[in-house]
């Protein structure tokens, strides 16, 4: 294959239109994080080495055909599996939480790798039991849902396991769960309300209660949600001006470059700024959607609205956080947040999404 074929392989592959919201998240990213930073030049350094590994990683993808991806299904959920034990039984502590595990060459997070591996083995599942599906297979795939998720949990990581559980019920609900069983686990879920308030966390109940009200701790557990809907209100229509957000510069706002980004940037550009940072998730949702809506088999179609309903989330409870209308659970703004790990990840999805369009369009002409 000479280098025109190889260049003309991997165009193939590449959805112009997602490529393109995809990138301009990417240039907000590379833009607000200066501006979080203060200047930090080697921050955004970081980060474009960040955007570049994640670029690779989605061409790579996007180029595999779909039944390579449906191969690598079982191997990648059990390799998570395996993590997640040796993060239980082996795991390095910080902050109070044991997420990390040290492979001697480096530390990876292990839970990270389940938001692709949930959502591929129970797509995979259902694919191969399409012809016959019963309860039985709902009941299955839930339980290959549940245990990466109890360990996730354990650790603790709330965030993490929110997305990971999201990711696996959109499988679910995709793959036809009944609306009966839809309604009956959310009221056994409100049922089970005060049982699951006790199996909480002291810091999660905390976390739970300052979203009713975060001035009865202004300084302690409520801070980050007060210091994010005043950067976020004092942005006005217009907002304050690139590099002029005091809320940011005066170092009042916490975890600016990671969780807290959108009030650096709601501040600094207002509520117009916000209208078109939406407005690029609208349309990166939407071709989500498409491609989900034209997927040719029922692998691909549980896989392609699985991401797309997960991205959706995870930019719900981002914002949702920052904005003061859901607790502080530690989940990054996807694509815009400083971090290697969630963007790869996110990346990694992205791919599976162009290989699902542009390997079908290739069976189909």
């Amino acid at each position: 294959m000479n280098l025109r074929q190889l260049k003309q392989r991997f165009v193939l592959h590449l959805d112009p239109l997602l490529l393109s919201g995809l990138g301009a998240l990417l240039l907000v990213s590379l833009l607000i994080l200066y501006s979080a930073s203060d200047g930090n030049g080697m921050r955004v350094l970081a980060q474009l080495g960040n955007i570049a590994a994640g670029f690779v990683a989605l061409c790579i993808i996007a180029n595999m055909p779909l039944h390579w991806l449906m191969r690598l299904a079982v191997p990648t959920y059990v390799l998570g599996m395996v993590l997640l034990i040796g993060v239980a039984l082996f795991g390095e502590i910080s902050h109070g939480a044991r997420r990390w595990l040290n492979l001697g060459v480096a530390n990876i997070q292990p839970s990270e790798l389940m938001k692709i591996a949930v959502p591929l083995m129970m797509a995979w599942y259902f694919e191969k039991h399409e012809a016959t599906l019963t309860w039985r297979n709902h009941l299955i795939a839930a339980l290959l849902l549940v245990m990466p998720v109890a360990l996730i949990l354990r650790q603790p990581d709330l965030g993490t396991s929110i997305l990971i559980a999201a990711s696996g019920f959109f499988v679910l609900f995709l793959a036809g769960l009944s609306w009966r069983v839809i309604i009956g686990l959310l009221v056994t879920a409100a049922a089970s309300a005060p049982f699951l308030w006790h199996a909480l966390h002291d810091y999660q109940r905390q976390r739970i209660l300052m979203l009713f009200d975060p001035s009865q701790d202004a300084l302690g557990k409520g801070y980050h949600t007060i210091q994010g809907m005043i950067a976020v209100g004092s942005g006005g229509v217009l907002g304050k001006g690139y590099l002029e957000g005091t809320q940011t510069h005066l170092d009042f706002l916490p975890e600016r470059t990671t969780d807290f980004i959108f009030a650096v940037w709601s501040e600094e550009f207002g509520f117009l700024g916000n209208l078109l940072l939406l407005g690029l998730y609208v349309f990166v949702i939407g071709r989500g959607f498409v491609i989900t809506a034209n997927a040719s088999t029922y692998f691909t179609r549980l896989m392609a609205g699985s991401i797309t309903l997960t991205f959706f989330i995870y930019t719900f409870v981002n914002i949702g956080m920052v904005t003061g209308i859901l607790p502080v659970v530690g989940v990054p703004l996807p694509l815009v947040s400083y971090g290697g790990t969630s963007l790869l990840t996110l990346m990694l999805g992205f791919g599976v999404l162009m290989s699902i369009h542009t390997h079908q369009r290739l069976v189909k002409t």
